[in-house]
């Protein structure tokens, strides 16, 4: 069985034994931010994907020295293994592995499975308060744009799309693909004005690289996965979703676990590109 790429899961048991090492921070990022109040794991403390990554103003994430203020807060040194983890099988968890390694941020895992598997094994959590561990700020934070994709470039992807350099990786629910919905179920707040999919994209959604326990599948069935939709290494690769939690999961494996050099996330995804003026968009969905 081929490995992983990269050594950038632990498991379950791993964080049992380790969650109380000194140099050891384990952080939990949810989509539901009020998730991590009800209980967590002894020693996780908390990110607000919207308040603590987000500029509260401008559509953009916080500056890099902001970042380093706030890894400084939490206790963060690049001395330490940061564990991330989080609900929906490491969604946001996910986001905030890759703004992290967009900003310099070193010594990154995910607990594999994150919450949910935590839960299926009965392991305990504590509504306990982790104690505030603030400390000089994370030195050196810069950012890697080979990372992130911005949408005129996403829209010069197609290109390299046809041409078979280049791979555009669409993340999202066969019904969101088609443009037959405009919004995931449960979240009319990501509606968007059209419905459908970037020119040349293909359809991997993100829960197929997952196991029914939130972990990840194997390399050997990831490899598969991609290959199959044409996905390949020696590609360029945008991957997307409606605001970049899913495609960043997607992200995580092709580049992380798969070891794909050339992969970028597109954070401003659907949500973006369904309601902007002067691009392309393919539906595959016809009204009967």
């Amino acid at each position: 069985m081929t490995e992983y790429a990269k050594d950038v899961l632990v498991s379950t048991d791993w964080v049992a034994e380790h969650a109380q090492d000194k140099n050891v921070k384990l952080i939990e990022v949810d989509e539901d931010i009020l998730l991590y109040d009800t209980g967590h794991i002894a020693g996780a403390q908390k990110i607000d994907w919207q308040l603590d990554l987000w500029d509260q103003v401008e559509r953009e994430f916080i500056p890099a020295e902001a970042l380093s203020e706030l890894l400084g807060k939490l206790g963060v040194t690049p001395d330490d293994t940061v564990i991330l983890y989080g609900d929906k099988s490491n969604w946001w968890a996910s986001y905030a592995y890759w703004f992290f390694t967009y900003n310099g941020v070193k010594n990154l895992k995910l607990m594999n499975g994150g919450r949910q598997k935590w839960a299926a094994e009965g392991r305990e959590l504590t509504t306990d308060e982790t104690p505030a561990q603030s400390g000089a700020a994370y030195p050196g934070l810069s950012r890697n744009e080979d990372l992130r994709a911005y949408r005129d470039e996403v829209k010069a992807h197609i290109g390299s799309v046809k041409a078979g350099t280049g791979a555009m990786v669409d993340v999202r629910s066969p019904d969101e693909f088609s443009g037959k919905v405009t919004h995931m179920p449960n979240y009319p707040q990501e509606g968007v004005l059209r419905g459908g999919h970037i020119p040349g994209a293909s359809n991997i959604p993100w829960a197929r690289a997952a196991n029914e326990d939130g972990t990840f599948k194997t390399a050997d069935e990831l490899k598969a996965l991609y290959a199959a939709e044409g996905v390949t290494e020696d590609k360029n690769v945008i991957a997307y979703c409606r605001i970049a939690e899913r495609s960043s999961h997607s992200w995580f494996v092709l580049r992380e676990l798969l070891g794909f050099q050339n992969v970028k996330n597109y954070d401003g995804s659907w949500t973006e590109w369904g309601n902007s003026v002067g691009v392309p968009i393919e539906k595959s969905y016809k009204e009967a």
